[in-house]
């Protein structure tokens, strides 16, 4: 009987918000390289450039809404009474929005600030110049509190200890291709979790997985969670 559930989430779920996903046509992230915008050489070779693109990211983020997945996996988090940890990929803040409380974001969050100082993060909204002084420290090194390529994601020890005691693990909306998320599935694998993939086509781990549905996540998302607590409420064994 399931006990403990870890959700991944990718670009997939927020793509249906009108988020952009992170890999476009031409390998571009709206309309710039990821090796421009997303490296910490980037950001010492032209900090404004990485800044306005944040920033306009983060005025674009205010203009959408959370969808019916994201509303799916709130309910989860609220009815489910075991444990559960929503871990997602996405910087955006619409898992939050929707009520879900229980998640990490371990590639950061965009509607935060991190200080390449003193590694203080703190709530931002709104455009943050180059060389933005930090309130805890006083040094003029406020960034985007955006995972980097390159630098170590948020809460691995919190995530790998969900993973090394969960029953379930559930993909939803990811590539599989980027790591250390991508292997999350094998890491559940091997502790003899069901893993069951949510997605609109298969990823490059789609082998890996018991079971993979595909489609729209604000279809398949309610779906599986109407059958986790409809199974739930029955007394049945949820697999």
């Amino acid at each position: 009987m399931t006990q403990n559930i870890v959700v991944l989430t990718g670009a997939g779920i927020s793509a249906e918000s009108g988020v952009a996903t992170f890999r476009g046509p031409g390998g571009l992230w709206e309309g710039h390289r990821v090796e421009d915008v997303c490296t910490p050489q980037a950001l010492a070779r032209d900090p404004e450039l990485v800044h306005r693109f944040y920033d306009l990211r983060r005025a674009a983020l205010a203009t959408v809404e959370p969808n019916a997945a994201h509303r799916a996996l709130a309910r989860l988090d609220a009815q489910w009474t075991g444990g559960l940890l929503i871990v997602t990929q996405n910087v955006d803040d619409l898992h939050e929005r929707a009520g879900a409380a229980r998640m990490v974001h371990m590639h950061g969050e965009l509607n935060a600030g991190l200080c390449a100082a003193c590694d203080t993060r703190r709530p931002w909204t709104g455009n943050m110049a180059p060389r933005t002084v930090c309130a805890a420290c006083g040094a003029p090194a406020m960034r985007p509190n955006i995972v980097f390529f390159g630098e170590i994601p948020y809460e691995m020890e919190r995530i790998q200890a969900a993973l090394s005691d969960c029953d379930l693990f559930v993909s939803i909306g990811t590539s599989g291709a980027v790591y250390p998320a991508a292997g999350f599935v094998q890491l559940a694998n091997a502790v003899g979790a069901r893993t069951l993939e949510l997605n609109l086509d298969p990823s490059e781990g789609s082998d890996w997985f018991d079971e993979s549905r595909l489609g729209s996540a604000g279809v398949l998302v309610p779906t599986w969670v109407e059958e986790v607590l409809g199974e739930t409420r029955s007394g049945s064994a949820v697999v």
